[in-house]
């Protein structure tokens, strides 16, 4: 595939314990067709010309910096496990103040595409959005965060499900959990993160909202098949990404 002109980071996000999967092995280390989940994001964000990729690592972090021993890979470590928001904010000094865009994905989503990480940095570049985040629609979205939007569908916020009203709770357009942003917005937005939510925890989802409250723009892509997006969370979503892997 082509790789994209501009250069842009990635943060991976990989620090979770996955404690649903029934493993005393960290999620980022469960492996798909023999190989790492980790190493499946590690390679969509390359083939779609990332040249710089933090990855934030906590539960057996040790174990997952030599399993990756790339010299190329940055690694920062999430010491306390409070949340997204806090995950990226452990990136912040790995980027040393540069202006650039950063693409973030999730350790344990394995399916997502080259394609689809290209087309969200060309989505967020085009539409001149602080951050612009992959959503999906689902017909069951229970568990997920929900896309809140305006009547005149302009993305407002997204809300966990803990936290969402009933009526939020019936949207089926979900939170992927995957962004592009642009460096200066996104660490500042991070740094002012709060907890007041159920789950106590610093949401990267609040970001949204941020940029809103600040006359910033935020948009959505969205991709079309969940599956591409999908989560491990359980032995039983690895056996279905397993399925979904080309042969």
């Amino acid at each position: 595939m082509e790789k994209i002109s501009a250069p842009f980071s990635t943060i991976i996000l990989a620090a979770g314990k996955g404690t649903r999967m029934k493993s005393d092995i960290a999620k980022a280390l469960h492996t798909l067709k023999g190989e790492p989940l980790l190493a499946w994001p590690l390679r969509a964000a390359r083939a779609a010309g990332s040249t710089r990729i933090v990855v934030v690592i906590g539960h057996q972090g040790e174990t997952i910096r030599e399993q990756f021993s790339d010299p190329e890979l940055i690694f920062v470590e999430q010491k306390e496990l409070l949340g997204t928001g806090h995950a990226v904010l452990q990136a912040k000094e790995a980027f040393e103040e540069r202006n650039e865009e950063i693409v973030i994905l999730c350790g344990d989503v394995p399916l997502i595409k080259p394609e689809t990480i290209r087309a969200l940095y060309e989505k967020r570049k085009s539409d001149g959005a602080a951050v612009t985040v992959l959503t999906t629609i689902v017909e069951e979205p229970k568990g997920y965060g929900r896309v809140i939007k305006s009547g005149d569908g302009r993305v407002e916020r997204i809300v966990e499900e803990k936290d969402a009203t009933a009526d939020e709770r019936l949207v089926r357009e979900i939170n992927t959990g995957i962004y592009c942003a642009l460096s200066p917005f996104l660490f500042a937005a991070v740094a002012s993160l709060g907890d007041n939510n159920a789950q106590r925890e610093y949401y990267l989802t609040d970001i949204i909202e941020i940029a809103c409250k600040n006359g910033l723009k935020a948009t959505t892509m969205t991709v079309f098949d969940p599956a591409e997006v999908a989560g491990i969370n359980t032995p039983e979503d690895l056996e279905r990404a397993a399925m979904g892997v080309r042969s």
